[in-house]
């Protein structure tokens, strides 16, 4: 499929463009030759210099044929990493599944030629996986958050529309929160930490390797309908991502080697046992597959850490 407009710039409809992820999509999409249309549940959320229709909950859309007319393809990022009612599947089936499924049918219907389903690698997996992760992995996700995605896939390839499922990893870059905020903050301290001994390596992403991986499956000729696992190609270390943020701030490592039991002891008394867990397990996903689809990261892990920090 070759994406192709009146004005020889493709409109790309996005939804999320309020996130971490969406924003940055919002500003890099246009530099990379796209006219964007933001789908908004409310104008006063119109992020400033874009076109925009507004739509409503996506759980229960409106105005979905003008909104999507004459898109080419469709980015949809919204949903919901935590749960908000207190019902956790409930939450994640309406917002995750069947609003992402009720867009695919209306993108089709709008005659859009490809659905971009920004999914995760919980969808695949749980917290921390003892294996390399690849699509021909049998998924088994742990919590409501991944199956959510998971179904969402599903749905997707039930209609007659050509999609693509982005399993991401932990992404990281300017704004970002959770777990790559705290790291960073960790980072930051002044004090020689005792994670030297930590051996268990993580996939992450870096924003500019995800645009550049959106980039790639909305150009490419092929047919999808399949996920894609999306991750810098080098995992690292939770040890080697502090040494080269400290590096980015003019200091050096600071790492002692504290043995794994020890430092499980010391996280417990200082109340913090619960992230144990995402020091020690290993989380490592292949983006092989992306790859051969034509995908090139433009920035390796290390430097797409030392500008996260230079951004914060």
């Amino acid at each position: 499929m070759s994406l192709t407009g009146t004005s020889n710039k493709p409109l790309i409809a996005l939804t999320g463009a309020t996130g971490f992820i969406g924003q940055y999509l919002l500003q890099e999409l246009p530099k990379r030759g796209y006219r964007v249309r933001v789908l908004l549940r409310r104008p006063s959320a119109a992020p400033i210099a874009s076109a925009s229709a507004v739509v409503g909950d996506l759980a229960r859309p409106q105005n979905m044929s003008a909104a999507l007319a004459d898109v080419e393809a469709v980015i949809h990022s919204a949903g919901i990493a935590h749960a908000m009612s207190g019902v956790p599947e409930d939450d994640y089936r309406v917002l995750n599944t069947e609003a992402s499924v009720r867009l695919a049918r209306a993108a089709q219907r709008a005659g859009v030629k490809r659905f971009i389903f920004l999914s995760s690698i919980r969808a695949q997996c749980g917290p921390a996986s003892d294996d390399v992760l690849s699509e021909a992995s049998e998924p088994q996700p742990t919590e409501a958050y991944g199956r959510s995605k998971l179904a969402a896939e599903q749905g997707l390839a039930e209609i007659d529309l050509d999609w693509a499922a982005l399993r991401l990893v932990v992404v990281y870059g300017p704004g970002v929160k959770g777990n790559m905020e705290e790291l960073l903050r960790v980072a930051r301290s002044p004090y020689p930490l005792p994670l030297g001994a930590l051996k268990a390596k993580r996939s992450i992403l870096a924003l500019e390797n995800l645009a550049a991986a959106i980039d790639t499956v909305l150009t490419t000729p092929d047919r999808l309908r399949r996920p894609f696992i999306v991750a810098d190609p080098e995992p690292i270390t939770i040890a080697e991502m502090i040494a080269i943020m400290r590096s980015a701030l003019g200091r050096r490592p600071a790492l002692v080697p504290v043995p794994p039991r020890w430092l499980e002891l010391m996280l417990r008394a200082a109340g913090r046992r619960e992230i144990y867990p995402r020091l020690t397990g290993s989380l490592v996903a292949d983006p092989s597959a992306l790859m051969r689809l034509g995908w090139t990261p433009p920035v390796t892990t290390a430097e797409g850490l030392r500008a996260f920090v230079r951004s914060a």
